[in-house]
């Protein structure tokens, strides 16, 4: 291990024009009279340095030239370098940079890391209030870096993100940059543009409208890939100076999500880490660093099982399990291969009852769904078949009929204006408030200890809106409050109960960021039922979601035909087979499919720990006909690929020497044909899909 301690720079006119420090593949820059900034030495595109790297916006002082963008703030552009110090171990290397601004005593420590193995850098800032005045800051850029070195570069540019609700996830586009900043001769006008662009969260889906990723390209190939890891409010934002652009990277801002944080003398507020990755060859490139970073950021959890989990909600019993209903499912899945059996919601609700949104909240067994032994019955018989027993539960969540609304105190909940925040029938707990904390410790404590519950489908159906007062400078602070000690709470018990599995579900994908996915082992992609628009979510899933943590739902049904049986568990065999589905009312024949499918994914599963994904054509529009999905693993190449055309079609894979069917096995039916510009595939009437093993060399 190397260590540099942190030392003062020199005077002004001793030091260097430029000082440097190396991070992995990028560098932070600064000089005397410029904070620092960060570029990637290697890249014509990505970094310039003239783009300061944080921007802090206060009450009193936001831009030191007026703009609706999030850069040049007067504090940022007063912020000069104090100290620094890198280091490097054999898991990292960490440049600490200490800077700040004599007019408000505002410091701010940045500490930028980069993972041994990947073109990325995680960036993570601490503001501290140095002076003798209160400071309320009301936005930070975690991180914000110029592109291109010019306005020509902006011409070609590409901005790519993914649009996402309920049913629709992970939907990616491409538009060019000059769509969203035009060119508006800046050189001839001596000054930087005033506009922007970008995408802002709402409220506590972090990816209900927007995925908090994504990134720009080139025109000659080079890519820029971001993401911002928060549960809370975050913002991503363009714009153009007459030498480029610029992205800045916030969470919680006032503007946008009514944040702002009040800091006395000595008081720090830490913002949202963002992650940034650099490809020099294209789009895949930079999300395959990205995805090596976010296997760095689990650290240890990636090493752990990656069990073929049946669920009884999707398409089956859909929040109502009874004993009766149960027992026929858990023989079958078990004899399907699976290896945890997760009870989904509705095992806590008397059926008499019907709708029990309201009266979430308790966590505790209705024992008129289980007669004659109860839960533990059903949780008995999973065990006894030689699986894990899982239950669903909605932690954040207490609804207004619930008994648990009476008994917490109202400080345990979010308030607005005084008075407890409702959405749809449900108030929304406070994780910062230690009765909030303890409500759930003896919830998940009970499951564990008293049934041996070893997998728990965290669910998140409600979005709260801005936040919550109490205890806040303004609603969105107590909002980034709350996920924070929602987070802590996830690595508590989880550090209680080793043997415990945590599914990310949120309401779908809804709340799918890695500020959650770091903690947590699955994320459900998608709450869609309808087994033919899943393919454009399950196959784009990757670009934001490790492939080991993409749980996509599987879910055959009797009236199926066998390629439509097909069909639905190749989605599955994307990323993490997801099993749901009345298998006990299947046909022998569509049985034998999923054991096969089971068995497939037990030998592929372990590969997904190293896998990248790649889109050979591109990712996929929401409506694409042909969807395919790559995977490059350590000993083989896998695509997985969906016709959604109802007539007979051939299509082209580009850059796939040659390809054979490995799911359904046997399968003569699709034609496959190596060529000069790739593989070409053939197929029959009707929809289907194939697992295809990718010729190497």
């Amino acid at each position: 291990m190397t260590d540099t301690a942190i030392t003062r720079d020199a005077p002004a006119e001793a030091a260097p024009p430029t000082a440097r420090a190396r991070v992995g593949e990028f560098e932070l820059r600064w000089s005397p009279d410029a904070p620092a900034s960060l570029v990637v030495p290697s890249s014509g595109f990505a970094g310039r340095a003239s783009v300061a790297l944080v921007e802090v916006f206060t009450s009193t002082e936001q831009r030191a030239r007026t703009s609706q963008a999030y850069w040049r703030s007067a504090v940022g552009e007063r912020l000069r370098v104090q100290g620094s110090q890198v280091t490097t171990d054999a898991d990292a290397t960490r440049a600490v940079i200490v800077q700040g601004d004599s007019r408000t005593g505002i410091e701010v420590r940045t500490t930028v890391t980069a993972p041994v193995g990947a073109r990325a850098v995680r960036v993570e800032n601490e503001v501290r209030n140095a002076g003798r005045e209160a400071v309320v800051v009301t936005a930070v850029s975690s991180a914000t870096i110029g592109f291109g070195h010019g306005q020509s570069d902006l011409d070609a540019a590409v901005w790519g993100t993914a649009s996402s609700e309920w049913l629709a996830e992970d939907r990616w586009s491409e538009v060019p940059v000059r769509r969203l900043l035009p060119e508006v001769d800046l050189p001839l006008h001596g000054q930087d543009g005033r506009g922007h662009a970008g995408l802002t969260s709402h409220g506590a889906w972090s990816s209900g409208e927007h995925v908090p990723s994504g990134y720009l390209l080139s025109a000659g190939g080079e890519a820029l890939a971001w993401q911002i890891e928060t549960s809370a409010g975050w913002h991503a934002d363009l714009s153009q100076t007459r030498d480029g652009g610029v992205l800045s990277l916030l969470g919680p801002t006032d503007l946008e999500h009514q944040f702002a944080r009040e800091l006395l003398p000595g008081e720090t507020f830490t913002a949202v880490p963002v992650a940034l990755a650099a490809s020099p060859l294209s789009r895949d490139g930079a999300i395959a660093e990205l995805t090596r970073y976010r296997r760095w950021l689990r650290g240890a959890a990636g090493g752990q099982q990656l069990p073929v989990v049946y669920n009884d909600f999707m398409n089956t019993l859909m929040g109502q399990p009874t004993t009766e209903k149960l027992l026929p499912l858990v023989e079958r899945a078990a004899q399907a291969g699976a290896e945890v059996f997760c009870i989904d919601a509705g095992w806590f609700a008397d059926p008499e009852v019907g709708d029990w949104w309201s009266s979430v909240g308790e966590w505790r067994e209705a024992p008129a769904r289980f007669p004659d032994g109860g839960l533990r019955r059903v949780i008995d018989a999973i065990r006894g078949a030689g699986m894990a027993p899982g239950l669903w539960l909605e932690p954040e969540v207490v609804g207004i009929d619930s008994p648990a609304a009476a008994t917490l105190p109202d400080e345990a909940f979010f308030t607005r204006f005084g008075r407890r925040v409702q959405e749809d029938r449900r108030y929304h707990l406070d994780f910062r408030h230690p009765a909030a904390r303890a409500h759930l410790d003896a919830t998940v404590d009970h499951l564990v200890e008293e049934y041996g519950v070893r997998y728990l489908k965290l669910d998140y159906n409600i979005n709260p809106g801005a936040g919550t007062e109490h205890l806040a400078t303004a609603p969105g602070d107590g909002l980034l409050g709350h996920t924070r000690a929602f987070r802590d709470w996830l690595v508590s018990v989880q550090r209680r109960h080793t043997s415990l599995r945590i599914e990310n579900c949120s309401s779908g994908a809804m709340r799918a960021d890695y500020a959650l996915l770091a903690v947590t082992h699955l994320q459900s992609t998608s709450d869609q039922q309808d087994f033919r628009l899943y393919p454009p979510i399950a196959a784009s899933a990757p670009a934001s979601i490790l492939p080991e943590q993409c749980g996509n739902w599987a879910y055959p049904a009797r009236d199926m035909s066998d390629e439509e049986t097909v069909f639905t568990l190749v989605t599955g065999l994307s990323g993490r087979l997801y099993l749901s589905g009345f298998l006990d009312a299947l046909r022998p024949e569509q049985r034998a499919r999923v054991a096969e499918a089971v068995a497939l994914h037990k030998g592929l599963r372990d590969g997904l720990r190293g896998a990248t994904p790649f889109w050979p054509l591109g990712l996929p529009a929401w409506d694409a006909a042909v969807v395919c999905l790559g995977l490059h693993t350590a000993d083989r190449d896998l695509l997985f690929v969906w016709d959604r055309d109802a007539a007979s079609t051939g299509f082209t894979i580009p850059g796939v020497p040659g390809a054979e069917v490995v799911f359904p096995p046997a399968d003569a039916t699709w034609g496959l044909q190596a060529g000069a510009e790739g593989l070409h595939v053939t197929t029959p009437a009707g929809i289907g899909a194939r697992v295809l093993r990718v010729t190497r060399g």
